[in-house]
């Protein structure tokens, strides 16, 4: 797939199909996020993958009761290590290149996903 159209057809999808999501798909999904830029090569990322209903259930209430989270057969939860880019560029790291550097990562994930035929939602609001 163009890399072209891949920005143009990516859709935040909400309603999910029931079949699984190989951990080879998963593995390819976090590989993507993992090739995007970061300030200074820091890569502050963490990809926690869930597939547990109880967990899904308890993501979707903190999601301010975004309930088709639970839908998902499988969810990335990507995290920002602040730290890490602290370390590396203090305040700013902390506050800033690590949102920017999560949000790349986030979005090659969206990009491979629908490459590979996945609908994606990216989930903000906690």
């Amino acid at each position: 797939m163009d890399v072209f159209e891949a920005i143009k057809g990516r859709r935040s999808v909400r309603a999910y199909a029931s079949r699984e999501v190989s951990d080879e798909t998963v593995e390819r999904l976090i590989d993507a996020a993992r090739w995007a830029p970061s300030a200074g090569n820091v890569q502050p990322w963490e990809f926690i993958i869930v597939r547990s209903s109880e967990i899904k259930h308890k993501l979707a209430a903190a999601a301010l009761n975004q309930t088709f989270i639970e839908e998902a057969p499988v969810v990335i939860v990507v995290c920002a290590d602040k730290q890490r880019s602290a370390q590396a560029y203090g305040s700013r790291g902390a506050s800033l290149y690590c949102i920017q550097d999560t949000a790349a990562a986030i979005q090659n994930l969206h990009l491979a996903a629908y490459a590979l035929g996945l609908g994606t939602c990216w989930v903000g609001a906690f």
